[in-house]
């Protein structure tokens, strides 16, 4: 029954990027992959922790919550390294979009028309906290508000987001989603 939803799911993603007429055909494929791979999170962050997705930043407004796989590398439509979440309840979570970064912009975009975002050089915490620094010599061992311990390091990167399971009327590439709003500080 999952994996009916799923397929049907996915059926309704290609369908909406259709109907845009802006992207070709290998997008909507890319599309449908990514939202059956992802589907088994859509509703279950606890699946998506179990299977190796670690919190890296608490909300960040009209956006949301990002986990991350640290053993998902190199970019592959159907294994995400991020996946960003929209708090929707005290308990429940809803995914909202993909996400991959990278050191510099691909010469190559990964998906048609691409449209990118940035994130600056910052320490992480295992609560999700995190603080811009541009070198990991100026992390501190733990979060200065909440006392968090240091998890990594990274320096400035180039985002990707895909709007893959919350509808985007800025597109599904823009960095930030008007739609999320209510779910702000959740």
């Amino acid at each position: 029954m999952l994996a009916a939803l799923a397929i049907a799911l996915a059926a309704g993603v290609v369908a909406t990027a259709k109907q845009s007429g802006d992207h070709p055909r290998g997008f909507t494929n890319q599309l449908a992959s990514a939202r059956l791979a992802t589907a088994q999170y859509a509703t279950d962050l606890d699946k998506a922790k179990a299977d190796g997705y670690q919190i890296i930043t608490r909300d960040i407004p009209n956006m949301g919550w990002h986990f991350m796989n640290p053993k998902v590398q190199d970019f592959d439509v159907r294994r995400p390294p991020i996946l960003v979440y929209e708090k929707t309840g005290p308990t429940t979570w809803q995914l909202a979009a993909l996400e991959w970064v990278f050191p510099k912009k691909p010469a190559k975009p990964p998906f048609p028309s691409a449209r990118y975002g940035s994130f600056p050089a910052a320490c992480h915490y295992a609560d999700g906290t995190f603080v811009p620094q541009a070198s990991q010599d100026r992390c501190a061992k733990t979060a200065p508000d909440t006392g968090a311990a240091f998890t990594f390091w990274h320096p400035d990167l180039v985002t990707l987001h895909v709007w893959l399971w919350y509808p985007n009327p800025d597109g599904f590439f823009a960095s930030t989603n008007p739609l999320v709003k209510p779910f702000n500080g959740e």
